[in-house]
């Protein structure tokens, strides 16, 4: 069983951080400063509510879809960036596992009330660097997001998590697409045994309409603000006054915000992070033992039990069986002349991704596909017709 004290698990932090150098995203922390769950449950934050992710593809005036595209965006940030933690101040944030290569996480949730159901695929389309791909859908609404990121992670007193990649979500009805930033943040209360993200600077989500959505983060100083602030507002970009349409601010991740129409003085919205009817609907997930091997929970269900019960040699061991055979899988595919292909995306040349290049002109921003093997797409063609088992005797512990 674990029996470490706050302060013997804040040493064992600082004492893992200052051995490590250069990019800590493919490093493994000490095992009870992980979460139960991997890096490829994350886009689950886009996809948890299904009546947020459709809501867009419902609304006739532009501008108002802009502001439903920015209220799904900030609804995701906390569960995106609050990894093993519910948001509070008095909970800190964990490490997700480092997804295998070839890792998968299919699931869907169900908004009854509403009539709205999303699905995610997720899969760690590489290892080194660590990519992982995306794709939500809620085909009966004709909306949905793809997105990759490679995760980018160092040290200098403060952990600092970047991403390289981009996300787009596309509405069918009106032929519209948003690029959708992928943000930095750095990981503070290192010392306190606290930890907790912080989000600063400023993005923008960018629509084909003409409007255009700019978020700056700020955080908690020594004398004044409040952690995980932020204001946004809604613009046209070829309106020369840039006049706002709509403004919000307060917290992501707890309290909420408020959305104002400043034309008309008004307030169109309070929103309320913990009221109960802005909490996620069920994911719905096979059972375990119907996951193929290659799908996240079956994988690394040695691993959570342990962290379940508390035993850290569980997780050690059941861990290092997993990393241990991957290892032995890539010298293998090595000298046998095996080439690893993703199962649900693909990788395509830079030029290719028309809606990024004409969404960025202009603004700076940089595809850098260099970084990230390519533009990843998903291949919705294997994604539909996509069976059990998925690589037909080969599994995460080795070939056959």
């Amino acid at each position: 069983m674990d029996h470490k004290s706050a302060a013997s698990r804040v040493r064992d932090l600082a004492k893992f951080l200052a051995t490590v150098k250069g990019d800590l995203s493919n490093i493994t922390g000490p095992p009870h400063l992980l979460a139960p769950s991997s890096v490829v449950e994350v886009g689950h934050c886009w996809a948890q509510r299904p009546s947020v992710f459709a809501a867009p593809s419902l609304e006739s005036d532009p501008e108002k879809r802009m502001l439903l595209v920015l209220r799904w965006f900030l609804i995701a940030l906390r569960s995106q960036l609050y990894i093993g933690s519910t948001g509070s101040k008095s909970s800190s944030i964990r490490k997700p596992l480092n997804a295998f290569l070839g890792e998968l996480f299919l699931a869907s949730w169900t908004d009854a009330e509403k009539k709205c159901t999303t699905t995610l695929v997720s899969e760690q389309v590489s290892h080194h660097p660590p990519i992982t791909a995306m794709h939500v859908r809620d085909a009966e609404h004709g909306i949905h997001s793809t997105g990759y990121a490679r995760v980018e992670m160092s040290f200098n007193g403060t952990v600092n998590i970047r991403q390289v990649g981009n996300a787009v979500l596309h509405i069918d009805r009106f032929d519209e697409d948003y690029l959708i930033p992928l943000l930095d943040a750095k990981v503070r209360g290192i010392l306190s045994g606290c930890m907790y993200p912080e989000v600063l600077g400023t993005y923008s989500i960018i629509g084909s309409s003409g409007y255009q959505a700019e978020v700056r983060f700020t955080g908690e100083g020594m004398i004044r603000g409040k952690r995980n602030s932020f204001e946004a507002r809604i613009i046209h970009r070829d309106d020369p006054s840039k006049q706002t349409l709509y403004e919000v601010k307060g917290c992501w991740s707890e309290g909420g915000w408020k959305v104002r129409d400043p034309r008309m003085g008004e307030t169109v919205e309070v929103y309320d992070i913990d009221a109960p009817e802005n909490q996620p609907v069920p994911i719905v997930i096979d059972p375990l033992a119907e996951q193929d091997p290659w799908e996240s929970r079956r994988a690394w269900e040695g691993v959570f039990r342990g962290m379940a019960e508390g035993d850290m040699r569980m997780v050690l061991n059941e861990k290092t069986r997993i990393e241990q055979a991957q290892r032995k899988m890539r010298i293998e595919e090595k000298e046998r002349g095996i080439v690893w292909e993703p199962l649900f995306f693909k990788s395509v040349q830079p030029e290719e991704h028309e809606v990024f290049h004409r969404l960025a002109e202009g603004t700076g921003l940089k595809l850098l596909s260099e970084r990230t093997k390519g533009v990843w797409k998903p291949d919705l063609e294997r994604i539909g017709s996509a069976q059990r088992p998925f690589r037909q005797g080969v599994t995460p512990l080795g070939y056959p």
